[in-house]
């Protein structure tokens, strides 16, 4: 009787685990409409092309993943310059050459249409909306190409946020991407 009573709870316990496990993740949505990630995606990786300032024909890549267990899609991306308030600082960008797709840098997957690409020059921040939205568990990789880079040297600093697909989705911030720039070294003539 102990042995049944073992095996019995036992495979209830599994049955009931693996059920829970397979069903399918909702996102959260708040009675003011606003929805959100239950998991957000993350930015995996962040570089550029060229890292001399004032280098034209660089590309700024960020990578994110979204999990499987995101709960809604991923409809926008929001990239804001930190600091980029001075001359010397501000990036400009090609908006029309901004490119998108799954997989990394390295490992590049299909195409991903855009519906939209946005610069608020108040704000520097470009805001990139995917149509359709990325589903879960995809690895997406947006590339920004700037006019050039920026005039000054030192670190700077791009915050990601993500937004969920949704009619009153909620921005999550996934973090900085990290770029050096460099000033060239200059050759002075004896």
């Amino acid at each position: 009787m102990r042995t049944s009573t073992w095996l019995a709870t036992t495979l209830a316990a599994v049955v009931g685990t693996v059920a829970w496990i397979s069903l399918p993740v909702e996102a959260v949505r708040l009675s003011d409409g606003r929805v959100y990630f239950v998991q957000p995606p993350r930015l995996t990786y962040s570089a550029t092309t060229r890292n001399l300032t004032s280098a034209p024909g660089a590309t700024y890549y960020f990578t994110l993943t979204v999990p499987d267990n995101a709960g809604e899609p991923l409809q926008r991306v929001a990239i804001a310059q930190e600091n980029g308030s001075t001359s010397s600082r501000l990036v400009r960008y090609e908006l029309d050459e901004t490119r998108a797709f799954t997989g990394t840098r390295g490992d590049r997957g299909e195409a991903l249409t855009l519906a939209d690409t946005t610069f608020d020059r108040d704000t520097q921040t470009v805001t990139v909306t995917f149509d359709p939205p990325v589903p879960p568990g995809t690895t997406v990789t947006i590339g920004l190409r700037p006019d050039r880079n920026p005039n000054a040297g030192g670190t700077y600093l791009f915050g990601v946020t993500a937004y969920p697909a949704g009619d009153t989705p909620y921005g999550q911030f996934l973090g900085y991407g990290r770029f050096q720039f460099d000033e060239p070294n200059h050759i002075v003539p004896f």
